[in-house]
């Protein structure tokens, strides 16, 4: 996946105090029956959500393996628990990059298999190899929603949100026995195409959805509700189309739901927390905080160390992009691995990481890192196996 680095002008941070409680015999336990998925150097990885942190490559990239896939952003898994979806940009911009569906197999770490059965190919705001793919998420009757970035640091505003309808593996091909499979014509329908370098998507119990973005008019925590479109036709709630000539929702009702603050500089991933509330990454300021059901600030949970300053070292707890939480509440987080040289900051090489940081009678404990000298890990998904 390609990514350029982001100039940098000017980036205020606020950095809070990490204070780690005791230790004690239940964070033993924190992660267990998990396996963490997580998108780097276009592999898919997997790791044990406990301790030793046993590691398996699941899907190799194109260029490491002529049937590989390249996979990247956030992962998203169906009710079915087996099949999900994640960022799939083999050869792009030919073919253009996308979202593939996979079925994954297999109960541990070592023993697993995933294999492409579909997908997901729109079109994009601005130019092609500015259009990465990033966000997903399901809703309860199935519809799938996507988010792409856009512009990343500066210009127009025109990441989307776009909602898809199955069946979403009907006819996909893999091209002359190679990887770039497609299977064209999945409908969809745009919800947004203006939002401000759009991120990670949650979805809540009444199918309101709520997207991160860094950026612009919408910086924060968007929130979305319907009705949604039914189909991509004007009869399903799809009444319009973009510049583009795709299928677009005129009907969609957006509101900002969190705002930047308390640390919170580049809002980028939300996912829910035990307590019925919010967990947000910030990226540019290594921060997760903890919101209330309406959005209200409760608490930081992850920031750097008190005095450190991102420069050409990234920040020792790292710059969270991709966020999940598994059942017991346990938070894993992708670290980009930002640092700053001269007037850009962007990923270093080979600075990525991924972390664990567990809660033990509901305090953050000081994070874990799983694995490291990782190349732009920026997606988390949570696998459950079932026995």
């Amino acid at each position: 996946m390609r990514r350029a680095l982001v100039a940098l002008t000017a980036l205020a941070m606020t950095i809070g105090v990490f204070v780690a409680a005791p230790a004690t015999a239940k964070e033993k336990q924190a992660g267990a029956g998990v396996i963490v998925l997580s998108g780097q150097g276009n592999d898919l990885d997997a790791y044990t959500g406990t301790k030793p942190f046993k590691h398996q490559l699941v899907i190799q990239n194109h260029n490491g393996d002529p049937k590989g896939r390249d996979i990247n952003a956030q992962i998203c898994f169906f009710p079915d628990g087996k099949t999900f979806i994640a960022g799939e940009d083999t050869g792009q911009p030919d073919p253009l990059q996308g979202w593939g569906i996979f079925k994954l197999k297999g109960t541990k770490v070592g023993k697993l298999k995933a294999k492409q059965i579909g997908k997901l190919q729109p079109t994009y705001q601005g130019a092609a190899d500015n259009a990465e793919n990033y966000g997903c998420g399901i809703l309860s009757d199935g519809r799938v929603v996507t988010t792409d970035i856009g512009n990343q640091a500066s210009g127009p505003e025109d990441g989307q949100l776009i909602m898809w309808f199955p069946p979403f593996t009907t006819g996909f091909e893999e091209v002359g026995g190679d990887t770039n499979g497609t299977n064209g014509d999945v409908p969809f329908c745009k919800l947004d195409i203006a939002i401000g370098t759009s991120g990670g998507i949650a979805i809540d119990d009444d199918d309101r959805i709520y997207v991160g973005s860094s950026r612009g008019a919408t910086a924060g925590v968007v929130r979305y509700t319907g009705p949604f479109p039914t189909s991509a036709d004007a009869a399903g709630g799809c009444d319009s189309t973009d510049g583009t000539g795709a299928p677009m929702a005129t009907g969609v009702t957006r509101e900002n739901f969190i705002d930047t603050g308390n640390g919170l500089a580049s809002p980028s991933n939300i996912v829910p927390s035990p307590d019925g509330g919010w967990y947000v990454s910030s990226v540019f300021t290594g921060i997760i905080n903890e919101y209330d059901a309406d959005g209200a600030y409760l608490r930081t949970v992850l920031s750097p160390p008190a005095g450190e300053v991102l420069g050409a070292e990234p920040y020792s707890t790292g710059t969270p992009l991709g966020l999940n939480i598994a059942p017991d509440g346990t938070l894993y987080y992708a670290d980009i691995g930002l640092v700053i040289d001269g007037t850009n900051i962007g990923p270093g090489d080979g600075t990525g990481k991924v972390w664990r940081l567990r809660f033990v009678d509901g305090e953050p404990q000081a994070p874990e890192m799983m694995a490291d000298g990782l190349a732009f890990p920026d997606g988390i998904g949570i696998y459950i196996p079932k026995k």
